[in-house]
C-alpha cells in the first residue's frame, strides 16, 4: 500500500493545479483521475468556446496561447495535457476512486486499481458526471442524451433541445446550422440570463425569425419513439421528434461526499461545509477545490476563480506539517 502526503481526486484543471503546487512545495502526492487528462473538458462539445479568456484559464502562471481571446475546447485540452506531461505530474488515469475513509488521522483511498493511504485528500471532482434528469417516461430511450458532442450527428433530424443555459443554447444553434429542425423547450419565460453575451442575441434572433422554434414556460411530460409530449401555456402539445438533448445541467456526487463525512447544507443548494480560508472541510485533512465547493450552485465556481484553491490548500498542509514537527 503506497502512502502519500496528499492524494488529489480529480485530474481536471484544478486537480492539476493542486498537483503542480504540491510538487513545487515538496509534497509526496498522487492525482487520481477516472478518465483521461481533464476528463470533463474532454467530454465537452467538440466545438465549445470558453466564456473565459485564455489568460484566466492559466494555472501556475504558465502561459496559455490561443488563436482567439476565448479558447476552444481542443486548445484547452492541449494546454492542460502539456502541463501534465512536461511537468511529469504523478497522475493515475482511468482509475476510479470507490471510497475514502479516515482512521487515526490517516485516509485510506480505495480505487478500482489499488489502495493508498494519505495524510491529506483533496476533492477536485467537479460536477459533470451526474446530469439533472427530467424524471419523465421515456427518458431512458436511446434517442435521449444528457450530453452533447457534435452537431453532425443530428443533421436532417427533428431535434428537441431541453434547457436554457449555455450548453443547451450552443447545441441548438450548432445543430440548426448543420441542418437540424430544432425545437427548444425552456421551463422559464426566456433564454437564460447567463448565456454567453455574444451568443444570446444570436439565439433570440433565430427564435424571432422562426428558424428555431422555442416553447417557453414549457416542460416535458413524456418522450416516445417518434414524438415528444410537452406541457405548455397553450396546453399539452405533441411534437414530431427523432432525438432529444436534455441539457438541463449537472450536479456533484453528493452521496460520495456524505460517505466521507462532509456535511451539506439542508437547503436545495447542498453547500458543503468548508473553511474558505483553508479550503478544509469539516473533516480534518479533507479539502475541497473547484466547482464542487458550490454544491448545486454549479455556476458559482469555475476555473478562473478557483485556480487559487491549489495554493491555499498546499500552504495549509505545509503549515500543518511544520506544526507537527515543532517541539
Amino acid at each position: 500500500m503506497k502512502s502519500f502526503d496528499l492524494v488529489i481526486i480529480g485530474g481536471g484543471p484544478i486537480g492539476i493545479a493542486c498537483g503542480l503546487e504540491a510538487q513545487k512545495k515538496g509534497l509526496n502526492y498522487l492525482i487520481i483521475e477516472k478518465g483521461p487528462i481533464v476528463n470533463s473538458l474532454f467530454n465537452y462539445p467538440s466545438n465549445m468556446q470558453f466564456f473565459s479568456s485564455s489568460e484566466k484559464l492559466e494555472i501556475d502562471d504558465i502561459p496559455f496561447i490561443s488563436n482567439e481571446a476565448k479558447p476552444k475546447r481542443d486548445e484547452a485540452l492541449e494546454y492542460y495535457r502539456r502541463i501534465v506531461t512536461s511537468n511529469k505530474l504523478n497522475i493515475h488515469l482511468f482509475e476510479k476512486v470507490e471510497s475514502v475513509s479516515e482512521s487515526d488521522d490517516l485516509f485510506t483511498i480505495v480505487s478500482d486499481k489499488g489502495t493508498y493511504t494519505a495524510s491529506n485528500v483533496v476533492l477536485a471532482t467537479g460536477f459533470y458526471d451526474l446530469p439533472n434528469t427530467l424524471k419523465v417516461p421515456g427518458e431512458d430511450l436511446p434517442k435521449v442524451s444528457h450530453y452533447y458532442n457534435n452537431p453532425h450527428f443530428y443533421a436532417s433530424q427533428k431535434l428537441a433541445v431541453i434547457g436554457a443555459s449555455n450548453s443547451a443554447i450552443d447545441a441548438a444553434l450548432e445543430c440548426y446550422r448543420k441542418g437540424s429542425e430544432v425545437s427548444l423547450i425552456i421551463r422559464g419565460p426566456e433564454v437564460g440570463k447567463r448565456v454567453k453575451y455574444w451568443v444570446r442575441p444570436d439565439i433570440i434572433n433565430r427564435i424571432e425569425e422562426g428558424s428555431i422554434k422555442a416553447y417557453y414556460n414549457s416542460t416535458v411530460k413524456e418522450i416516445k419513439e417518434d414524438e415528444i409530449i410537452i406541457a405548455s401555456p397553450n396546453g399539452e402539445m405533441t411534437l414530431e421528434n427523432d432525438f432529444v438533448l436534455a441539457l438541463t445541467g449537472y450536479m456533484p456526487n453528493f452521496e460520495f461526499l456524505e460517505k466521507m463525512g462532509i456535511e451539506l447544507s439542508e437547503d436545495k443548494k447542498k453547500l458543503p461545509n468548508y473553511n474558505p480560508d483553508t479550503m478544509e472541510s469539516n473533516v480534518s485533512g479533507l479539502y475541497l477545490a473547484g466547482v464542487i465547493c458550490g454544491g448545486m450552485e454549479t455556476h458559482k465556481w469555475f476555473i478562473e476563480n478557483s485556480r487559487i484553491h491549489a495554493k491555499i490548500i498546499v500552504k495549509h498542509i505545509r503549515a500543518k506539517q511544520s506544526w507537527e514537527k515543532s517541539p
